[in-house]
C-alpha cells in the first residue's frame, strides 16, 4: 500500500516539535513497511504581502525550504501563493479563499501524484486551508479514497464557522479519525453524523518517557522544593496568560518552585508577570522531544489548564514518567488524565480552584508505578 499524507501540522527549523504526534504516528506506520510521502501545506506571501504582515504584526514563518526531515520522516512542503490583495480581501472584505487555496494545492503536484500511484490519501487536520479539503479534491481527481484525522482546534475552534464545508469533507471521507471521544462529540454537536468516525488517541513512546532519578535531576536544575511544572506552548489557548495568577495562588498555600518548558508568543509576558510577583519560576524554553522526560521527572505535579485540547499526549507522557497531572475539564484532557490526577471544571474562579487542586495533588502520596502503568494501559487500549 502507498499513502499520500497531506498535513496542516508539521515541524520546521526552529520548531522541530510542532506536530510531534503526527511524526510519531508516521514513525509507527513505517514499522508496518507502509510506503508513504508526506506534504505539509504552507502559504508563500508575495513581497508586498510580507511588508503588509510586518506592518500589521502578523509576520509568518517563511524559512521552510523545500522539505524538512526529522526522525527519519521527510516533510515535503506544498505551497500556495498569497498575494497582498488576497490578504486584504480576507482581513477587510472578509472574503473566504479556502476553496481557491485548496484547489491550488490539489493541482500543484497533481501530475506527480498520478505517477506515484497512491492507494489512499490521509489528511492530518482541518485547518487553513483544510488538509481534509485538499484530500477530498485529490480523491475526486485520482479516484482513490481519503481519510481525515481531526486533532483538536480544527473542530473546537474552526468548525462552527465553516460547518457546511466540514460536514461535506468529513461526511464524504472513507473514515474520520478523532483523537478523543470529546472531540467526536463536539463534531456531532455541530451536525456531523459520526457514521464514518473512529476514535484513535495519539500515542507516546514509553521507551523515552519513563521514570528517572527525580532528586538527582532536581539538584542538577537547582530546584530544592516541590516542583509544579508545565510542558507546552505558551499561548492563549493553553491559558498561559493566567499562569502567573495560578502560580501565585499555589505559592500562597504551599512553598513550591515552578518549572516551565516551552516557548510561544506569551513567554515574555509570563516571565515579566512572574518576576513582578516574585515567583520562583525556571523557564527553560523549547527543548528537543527526547529531552522532555528529563524535565518532566523534576516535577511533582504537571499542569495543563488549557482552554481546549483534542488529545493531550503530554498528559500520558507525564504519567509515564510517574508524574500526576492537574488539568482543565476541556476537550480530551479528562479522558487522558483519568484517575492519574485531577480535572478542574471550567467556571467562576477557575484559576483559584485550579491552584487549590494542584496543592491538593501535591499533598497526596504518589504511586509513580501505577501512573506509568495506567498511561501504558491507555496506549494498549487505543
Amino acid at each position: 500500500m502507498k499513502i499520500l499524507v497531506i498535513t496542516n501540522l508539521f515541524p520546521y527549523p526552529g520548531n522541530e516539535t510542532r506536530g510531534n504526534f503526527i511524526t510519531n504516528r508516521l514513525k509507527a506506520l513505517k514499522k508496518f513497511n507502509v510506503d508513504f510521502n508526506v506534504f505539509g501545506t504552507i502559504s508563500q506571501d508575495s513581497l508586498f504581502a510580507k511588508v503588509f504582515r510586518k506592518i500589521t504584526g502578523s509576520a509568518r514563518q517563511e524559512k521552510y525550504g523545500d522539505y524538512y526531515e526529522i526522525d527519519g520522516i521527510r516533510y515535503n512542503y506544498l505551497s500556495f501563493d498569497r498575494r497582498l490583495y488576497d490578504i486584504f480581501s480576507e482581513y477587510v472584505l472578509k472574503k473566504d479563499y479556502t476553496l481557491e487555496y485548496a484547489k491550488e494545492l490539489a493541482n500543484k503536484k497533481y501530475k506527480s501524484f498520478v505517477q506515484e500511484k497512491y492507494d489512499l490519501i490521509h489528511a492530518q487536520g482541518m485547518f487553513d486551508p483544510p488538509a481534509g479539503l485538499v484530500a477530498k479534491l485529490l480523491s475526486e481527481k485520482l479516484g482513490i479514497p481519503y481519510v481525515v484525522t481531526c486533532h483538536g482546534s480544527d473542530i473546537n475552534l474552526l468548525m462552527e464557522n465553516a460547518k457546511e464545508l466540514y460536514i461535506d469533507v468529513l461526511g464524504n471521507a472513507d473514515k474520520v479519525i478523532f483523537v478523543s471521544n470529546a472531540l467526536l462529540n463536539k463534531a456531532k454537536s455541530l451536525s456531523y453524523s459520526g457514521t464514518n468516525a473512529v476514535v484513535i488517541p495519539n500515542g507516546i513512546d514509553p521507551k523515552i518517557f519513563k521514570p528517572l532519578d527525580k532528586e538527582k535531576i532536581k539538584k542538577e536544575l537547582g530546584l530544592n522544593k516541590k516542583v509544579v511544572g508545565y510542558v507546552g506552548n505558551l499561548k492563549y489557548v493553553k491559558r498561559a496568560d493566567k499562569f502567573s495568577e495560578i502560580f501565585e495562588n499555589i505559592a500562597l498555600k504551599q512553598e513550591v518552585e515552578f518549572l516551565v518548558v516551552g516557548d510561544g508568543e506569551l513567554r515574555k509576558n509570563v516571565e515579566k508577570e512572574c518576576k513582578h510577583k516574585s515567583l520562583k519560576v525556571k523557564f527553560v524554553g523549547r527543548v528537543p522531544n527526547d529531552e522532555v522526560p528529563y524535565y518532566m521527572n523534576a516535577m511533582d505535579v504537571m499542569i495543563l489548564p488549557s482552554r481546549n485540547e483534542g488529545w493531550p499526549c503530554v498528559v500520558l507522557e507525564a504519567q509515564a514518567c510517574g508524574v500526576p497531572v492537574v488539568g482543565s475539564s476541556n476537550g480530551g484532557i479528562p479522558e487522558a488524565i483519568g484517575d492519574g490526577g485531577i480535572a478542574v471544571e471550567e467556571g467562576e474562579n477557575f484559576e483559584k480552584r485550579f491552584a487549590e487542586a494542584v496543592v491538593e495533588m501535591l499533598k497526596k502520596p504518589i504511586d509513580s508505578g501505577y501512573l506509568r502503568k495506567r498511561a501504558l494501559v491507555d496506549l494498549k487500549e487505543t
